[in-house]
């Protein structure tokens, strides 16, 4: 029997579930996202030259905030989509895209219950952002229904052993987790080849470091974090004073240990993720598969 992929109807939602979704959602719209991505923008430009994704083909970035993946792919020709669960981020990426003209289309919506037919793209990527979902099997099912049989798919993970993985585990030590499967499982080569390996073909998985490059100095950078980026933002607003001072502290020593800048007007931070590429197979080379098993 050929491998199938699930369709995300079939996994039922509970009160919990759905209760977790919308404090995730209420999560990556605090902040300021648009404003804290622009910062990270040579990542796009980087993670897009790999994918190497080609002028008139058509892309989906999941989880796209504002558009730092989109845009880039937009201005180079390629037939953009976007999609995020946070509608602020979903107005910035539309409002940038209409300043330049560009032709994209962004979609307020759900990685794991995405609202396109299936193989509608020729490459569905996702960076740094499909792998904070609460459901990474219907996020697996649905990154790999909506691109069509022979197109790619790319992801960029934060691993457990890197930067950021790093910098979540400071945050936990104040802050329980929110009751889902951890995100950084996604930066994990075994974890990812059994979610993903199965249906694709040709998977590379690589180790990248990402650098994160300010023009201020540590204890500066983690105020930036607090203010901009939802998940630090809300980690601090759920802590009385002493508690966030604690936490401030911590973060602010990790940054430092990590900085390779030594004028101390400036952050120069690498953080590690893992690269995934792959080509979904066909239903021959599905086939192909379960017989040699």
């Amino acid at each position: 029997m050929a491998a199938t992929v699930v369709s995300a109807t079939a996994y039922p939602i509970t009160i919990a579930m759905e209760t977790l979704k919308t404090r995730l959602r209420d999560t990556w719209m605090d902040g300021n996202y648009d404003y804290f991505s622009r910062f990270m923008e040579s990542s796009a430009v980087e993670f897009l030259d790999r994918v190497r994704a080609k002028e008139g083909e058509t892309l989906l970035d999941v989880a796209c905030g504002s558009g730092q993946v989109a845009l880039v792919a937009a201005r180079r020709g390629v037939r953009v989509t976007g999609i995020d669960i946070a509608a602020n981020a979903i107005a910035a990426a539309i409002g940038r895209a209409e300043a330049e003209g560009l032709d994209a289309r962004f979609d307020v919506g759900d990685a794991e219950a995405m609202p396109y037919p299936d193989g509608s793209f020729d490459v569905v990527v996702s960076l740094f952002g499909a792998m904070f979902a609460p459901r990474p099997d219907m996020v697996s099912d649905e990154l790999l229904r909506v691109c069509r049989p022979g197109g790619r798919i790319a992801m960029g993970n934060w691993t457990r052993e890197g930067f950021v993985g790093q910098m979540l585990k400071t945050i936990a030590r104040f802050v329980a987790p929110p009751g889902m499967p951890s995100p950084l499982l996604w930066g994990d080569e075994s974890t990812v080849r059994g979610r993903l390996g199965p249906f694709l073909s040709d998977l590379k998985m690589t180790r990248v470091n990402y650098r994160f490059n300010y023009p201020f100095a540590p204890s500066e950078v983690v105020e930036f974090f607090r203010k901009n980026y939802g998940p630090m933002t809300r980690a601090f607003a759920s802590l009385d004073a002493e508690r966030q001072g604690q936490l401030k502290a911590d973060l602010v020593a990790l940054w430092t240990a990590n900085n390779r800048s030594k004028d101390g007007a400036h952050t120069i931070v690498d953080a590690e993720y893992l690269e995934v590429v792959g080509v979904t197979r066909t239903m021959f080379s599905l086939n192909e598969q379960d017989d040699a098993i």
